[in-house]
């Protein structure tokens, strides 16, 4: 969340900070987020104008790109937002519900864990996710968040691969990059997006599922 501005005073060189002001950002630029995101869900990357954004979260355009400056912006903050689950700065493997995988005492206990993990983020991102995947042959910008999406995938599942190493439980012949591979493969939204929203599998069908595949090609 970029920082909000202090006002210097020549004359005794303090600094002005107001609370109130503070609030009044983040709500403004909570609203936005709630709004793109909305919008980029309803109508796709393209199709939908700042002007658009602007008009659902009840504020002016200049309001929307002195916030956000782009589109594209606007597109990478909702995809985070949506990942984390708020608009705090801890990134994903800090926050609160990700740490059963780090606390996890056996390999399997990490991958059911991390099974949840890509439940969660799949329940909240898989959606917005897609509108970066569709919309990522549209501009550079836009290709240049997909290619980070998928660049931190493959490494959160390297981060995992580690992990079952060390407590001792990964496949003897499989290759690290080849474990990193197949969560790679688990940990991608788009199964939720398939199984739960378009075929209609339950939650913790799907949990089991996906947990049962991790164990199977990663562990022992």
């Amino acid at each position: 969340m970029s920082d909000v501005k202090k006002y210097s005073f020549e004359a005794g060189t303090r600094s002005y900070h107001s609370p109130v002001r503070d609030e009044a950002a983040r709500i403004t630029r909570r609203r936005i987020l709630e709004s793109s995101h909305e919008l980029f869900l309803d109508r796709g990357f393209a199709a939908c104008s700042i002007a658009d954004i602007a008009s659902a979260a009840g504020i002016a355009r200049s309001s929307v790109l002195s916030v956000f400056g782009t589109k594209a912006t606007l597109l990478k903050e909702a995809v985070d937002v949506a990942m984390v689950g708020d608009d705090g700065p801890l990134p994903v493997a800090q926050q609160p519900w990700f740490q059963p995988v780090w606390r996890a005492k056996t390999p399997g206990g990490c991958l059911d864990a991390y099974s949840r993990v890509c439940l969660l983020i799949g329940r909240r991102a898989s959606g917005i996710i897609e509108v970066v995947r569709r919309a990522a042959d549209e501009g550079p910008e836009v290709a240049a968040l997909w290619d980070v999406l998928q660049r931190n995938r493959r490494s959160g599942a390297g981060t995992i691969v580690t992990r079952v190493r060390e407590l001792g439980g990964a496949k003897r012949g499989l290759s690290e990059e080849q474990a990193g591979d197949q969560l790679f493969m688990c940990n991608d939204s788009s199964l939720y997006l398939t199984l739960v929203t378009e075929r209609g599998w339950t939650e913790p069908t799907f949990e089991r599922w996906l947990s049962s595949n991790m164990r199977h090609n990663v562990l022992r």
